[in-house]
């Protein structure tokens, strides 16, 4: 049989029939390198941290494999010549680190939600997200023949394309590292500024009092600017409606015709709508619409892939039946894992979280060993299902449109419709649930991206089985950095409100429990209660004091406060406790399923629009005018086709701001946990000894509020130069990269 050789112009779209790797299977070139791995360790935990806390405030992740090859190919080429393939090697493993981190903040905050403790977790995040990830590499390995190889074509997997096009622009030479370099460097000077030395208010407010109840606010950070460049204007102005529609509308009318009932508190709030303020109104009716909107709307995208689900599943089971010796071993393209380590590490998986749940339980929620060899079950069934059904999604429309919401949802669905019908509706199976339906997302979010990896390296003529091991090594090293960047924002965001709410400790309201009797602040001991479903008291976490009888002090968590929405994890624990508690204002979740119907029936995809009317209008807006700035830029210009319209200037730049404000903005909340040992006391020690840093953190902590007062309140002064960084996005945008 004769062999193709390679000819330029290489296409990474050419037919199946002519297509050929930019690299020939016969070529021996270096791949697997130490520096590579090491490189690619170093992006995978720096992204994953950085997806963490964009993730958790905006509410959606960008695909971060196009930055780190950009990145790749310019400092490896500083260390002597790099070749093609050792740069898809940083970026696969990089990449890792982001999708596992979507697949965590999902769900595993939700632990908060559901009324337990994060902040001692950091394990039980850092094991569920090595497990979900490393379940999400194995299963698809059997799969990658079918939609790699075979469907080459047919699914196109925009963002692995665009990366194989990426790197073999840098492989032939040009200019793209200094965009991201550039929108790194403003960007973190900017955000340090802002965030750390306090100069200006990060979220300018606007209550306007010809309309009460309505906000009018924008969070102006360079991370939000950047991801609505990237999503686009049509995308970001869907988000920014539904938050017009909850700010603008709702919450007005909710103030206008509560002004009916001034001294009459209307479940779930214990306070008159009077007297709340739009924060108020937002956080106790607003998100139960919202987590219906977003609820319903997931489920309506995934009955709309239902097809194509059908049509993966089927694909997926019919090529697993393959025999793994039919394979031509000798060629280097098509070398996979063998099968035996599908199996196997399957297997040992299971075992891992049957002991894991066994005998390191969530505090207060132990389950018995039957209960969890089923979890352990349901997490490989409905994993496997899901990967397969995630990869050819992601081939079809790309990873950002990827439902993993959705199935997540019915994951958890069928999970707590089992558990409710055997009656096991206890907070310890609600915990449970979560814990499956955090594993097969975090395996869902991973098979999509390493498809969009696999991808690459088919086109580039990458060794699968390398890059496969690439992945796991990216997986664990990533799941490092997630579980610690959640309890920094849960713990550095935090806040203490004082509110005083009569309460008798022996004869708790339904919905109250206690949590902690011993639980000091400022000096003093209280008692630890949470509220979850009351009809007494708000949801959340409060300190009350014995001598008084009375709940003195509110602690708003970071996570799940307006800083840190978190609105998938708050929808997972929704679900959860809608089905096995059934204690939900299920009138107003059934407004916001009504409302996605109306969008859905106008022809609009709703599932943007449902996550808008749910996180702050000041975190849409902001991304609306980085939407905005993108249809500006490409007024004019020839848009380029098909896959290399992923790589633009504006988009490298855009990067740059979005890694700038997670990097900074992780370290203005380092420093305010250094600097404050109230907040300090709720981080694991070995945590707060590793951030303990040789130079002292009230150097720069607030300094502009404390030294410039007149700055922090101008909250026109941050609107100008969140305009002059949107307006460097626009310049970088306009002008063309330089290639050879």
């Amino acid at each position: 049989m004769a062999t193709k050789t390679w000819t330029k112009p290489w296409s990474s779209t050419a037919p199946q029939a002519e297509f050929l790797p930019y690299v020939a299977p016969e070529e021996s070139v270096r791949e697997f390198s130490f520096r590579a791995v090491v490189l690619g360790a170093l992006f995978g935990v720096l992204f994953g941290a950085v997806s963490v806390y964009v993730g958790l405030r905006a509410g959606l992740t960008v695909s971060a494999s196009i930055p780190i090859a950009v990145l790749s190919i310019s400092i490896l080429r500083a260390f002597g010549r790099s070749t093609i393939l050792e740069n898809n090697i940083v970026q696969t493993t990089g990449s890792a680190g982001e999708s596992a981190a979507a697949g965590v903040i999902f769900t595993m905050p939700a632990l908060i939600f559901l009324g337990f403790s994060l902040n001692t977790e950091y394990w039980r995040v850092f094991f569920l997200a090595l497990l979900g990830g490393t379940l999400g590499v194995l299963f698809m390995i059997p799969l990658r023949r079918q939609l790699i190889v075979k469907e080459h074509g047919n699914l196109t997997f925009p963002e692995g394309t665009a990366c194989a096009d990426v790197l073999v622009a840098g492989e032939r030479g040009g200019s793209f590292a200094g965009r991201v370099f550039w929108g790194l460097g403003l960007g973190g000077v900017y955000t340090f500024c802002m965030n750390t030395l306090g100069l200006w208010p990060g979220q300018p407010d606007y209550q306007p009092k010809w309309l009460p109840g309505a906000s009018i606010r924008c969070t102006i950070t360079s991370e939000y600017l950047g991801v609505g460049y990237i999503i686009g204007p049509r995308v970001a102005g869907f988000l920014f409606a539904g938050g017009v529609i909850s700010w603008l509308v709702m919450m007005p009318a909710m103030r206008f015709f509560g002004s009916l009932a001034p001294h009459v508190a209307l479940y779930p709030s214990t306070v008159p709508i009077p007297e709340m303020t739009p924060d108020q109104l937002w956080a106790t009716y607003i998100r139960p619409m919202g987590a219906g909107a977003v609820a319903a709307s997931g489920l309506i995208t995934l009955v709309k892939t239902m097809p194509t689900i059908l049509a993966a599943l089927s694909a997926g089971l019919k090529d697993v039946r393959v025999r793994q010796e039919s394979l031509p071993a000798a060629n280097r393209t098509e070398r996979d894992l063998s099968m035996r380590i599908v199996v196997g590490g399957s297997i040992v998986i299971m075992a891992i979280i049957w002991a894991f749940l066994k005998f390191k339980p969530v505090p207060g929620a132990q389950t018995g060993a039957f209960s969890n060899f089923l979890a352990a079950l349901f997490i490989v069934v409905f994993g496997f299902l899901f990967v397969t059904v995630a990869s050819r999604i992601s081939g079809l429309i790309g990873n950002s449109s990827n439902p993993i919401s959705g199935m997540t949802i019915a994951t958890l669905m069928a999970t707590c419709a089992v558990f409710l019908v055997v009656d096991w509706t206890a907070n310890a199976y609600a915990v449970l649930a979560l814990t499956i339906g955090g594993v097969v997302c975090i395996a869902a979010a991973i098979a999509g991206a390493t498809s969009q990896d696999l991808k690459t390296g088919f086109l580039v003529g990458a060794t699968p089985a390398k890059q496969q091991v690439a992945l796991v090594i990216g997986v664990l090293v990533s799941s490092l950095a997630i579980g610690g960047t959640l309890i920094l924002m849960n713990v550095g965001l935090a806040q203490y409100k004082p509110i005083e709410i009569p309460l008798d400790i022996n004869h708790l309201p339904v919905g109250v429990g206690l949590q902690d009797n011993h639980y000091v602040h400022q000096g003093k001991t209280y008692a630890l209660v949470n509220a979850i479903g009351s009809s007494v008291i708000p949801d959340g976490k409060y300190l009350y004091d014995p001598g008084t009888r009375q709940i003195e002090v509110q602690w708003e968590q970071g996570i799940g406060s307006a800083k840190a929405a978190a609105p998938q994890a708050r929808l997972m624990a929704t679900v959860i406790n809608g089905i096995l508690n059934r204690r939900l204002p299920w009138r107003l979740v059934f407004l916001g399923v009504f409302l996605v119907i109306a969008i859905e029936i106008l022809g609009i995809r709703s599932l943007p629009f449902a996550v808008g009317t749910y996180i702050s209008i000041g975190t849409t807006m902001a991304m609306f005018a980085g939407g905005v700035v993108r249809w500006l830029a490409e007024q004019g210009m020839e848009k380029p086709s098909g896959a290399g319209s992923e790589v633009s200037p504006g988009s490298l730049y855009s990067s740059g701001l979005i890694a700038a404000g997670g990097v900074f903005g992780l370290l203005a909340i380092i420093l305010n946990l250094l600097e404050d040992p109230e907040l300090s006391q709720h981080v694991p020690h070995w945590l707060v000894r590793a951030l303990d840093l040789p130079w002292p953190a009230m150097l720069f902590t607030g300094w502009g509020a404390k030294h410039m007062p007149h700055l922090e309140q101008a909250q026109g002064f941050g609107v100008l130069l969140f305009a002059v960084l949107a307006a460097t996005l626009w310049v970088s945008a306009r002008k063309k990269l330089r290639q050879s």
